[in-house]
């Protein structure tokens, strides 16, 4: 079996903080290219809001971090709906710094129309982009096992694991609790692939994994410390 469309193949990472995604798309990129395929990288973090408006219910708020920490209707705007049946091939990959707080000042790209477009980050199934993907999939990790690896990633980014770990605990676990309980990704994808143990990833295919998107042996070991979605 194979996806096939006549416009770039959408491609969803989904899954918890810290769980791997940004490694498992950069992990399949060259795979896919080896396939026939270019391949273009975007993520979640490249279309943050800002810092005003991402915690205008608090830094603390868990709320804040389901509703207001991302543009999805920019997200759509500039890179999904280009990319899909009626779009131009006419794209942007990513609008904003959430580092710095800046816009981004990027020209658009054209993408050829057999292009892969992976994305990365939290949140991608939710009723706002879900019809936007023709493929998807969700990283399982335990919320314990995220907290472990954030502990290791993000320290810089907070300050001190005693800083990051109060960040898990109140905004972004009860977040993507929510996001769990109500949209359940875990259903809605492709393929789950469950990332607890990185060195061996375990495979869950909900429908035969299409040969264009990914190889059909396991996935190469995939780390969480290279992702970074927070906000």
């Amino acid at each position: 079996m194979a996806v096939e469309r006549p416009h770039p193949i959408r491609v969803a990472i989904d899954g918890i903080d810290a769980a791997g995604k940004t490694t498992l798309a950069d992990s399949l990129a060259p795979l896919i290219e080896q396939r026939g395929r270019p391949v273009i990288r975007a993520s979640v973090d490249g279309f943050h809001r800002p810092r005003a408006e991402r915690y205008r219910r608090g830094a603390d708020s868990p709320e804040g971090y389901y509703q207001d920490a991302f543009n999805y209707s920019m997200l759509r705007a500039v890179l999904l709906d280009p990319l899909g049946p009626a779009g131009d091939r006419r794209y942007r990959s990513a609008v904003f710094d959430f580092r710095l707080d800046v816009p981004i000042t990027q020209l658009h790209d054209i993408a050829p129309p057999d292009a892969a477009l992976l994305v990365d980050g939290v949140f991608l199934l939710r009723a706002e982009l879900a019809d936007a993907w023709d493929f998807s999939i969700f990283v399982e990790i335990p919320f314990d096992e995220a907290v472990r690896r954030a502990c290791q990633r993000d320290v810089d980014l907070f300050g001190s694991t005693a800083a990051v770990r109060e960040r898990y605990d109140r905004r972004y676990l009860p977040a993507q609790a929510q996001y769990l309980a109500t949209v359940r990704p875990e259903e809605r994808a492709d393929v789950v692939l469950v990332n607890t143990d990185p060195a061996h990833p375990d495979l869950h295919l909900h429908k035969p994994l299409p040969s264009t998107v990914a190889p059909r042996h396991s996935p190469r070991s995939v780390t969480a410390p290279m992702e970074n979605d927070c906000g």
